[in-house]
């Protein structure tokens, strides 16, 4: 069975009608509906999605997206030990626009051997891993 992991990118994309990747993700989160894909998130993208759909959409999108997509993604909850990694990571990578936030997703998506992601970050393609999206 298919593993993807799910970005803030793909899901930012997926419920704005006018993000201009809004047709991209809405073709890429069907094909992974009837793949079945086992969909997989971070609670530090969960903080970082429900935040910037606040601010950009409003709370209706917040209610949306909990109600209706975050139920279909196993949240891995990150931990001090994760965290930690993810910051030395961020740090070793020198980008100054890699975020903590990308950089905790790409060591979960290793530890649980995870090598595609729904996203339109380039950073993940940048880190080795392919984009559904």
């Amino acid at each position: 069975m298919t593993r993807v992991f799910v970005d803030t990118s793909a899901v930012l994309a997926l419920m704005n009608p006018k993000d201009e990747q809004h047709v991209s993700a809405r073709r890429a989160f069907e094909i992974l509906g009837a793949q079945r894909a086992d969909l997989l998130t971070t609670s530090l993208v969960l903080v970082e999605t429900y935040a910037l759909l606040g601010r950009r959409l409003g709370l209706a999108a917040v209610r949306a997206f909990r109600a209706d997509l975050a139920p279909l993604c196993e949240t891995a909850w990150v931990d001090e030990p994760t965290f930690e990694s993810g910051l030395d990571l961020l740090l070793a990578r020198k980008k100054r626009d890699l975020s903590l936030v990308d950089a905790v997703s790409f060591l979960v998506m290793r530890q649980r051997g995870l090598d595609q992601a729904f996203a339109f970050d380039p950073h993940f393609e940048e880190e080795g891993f392919s984009l559904v999206a």
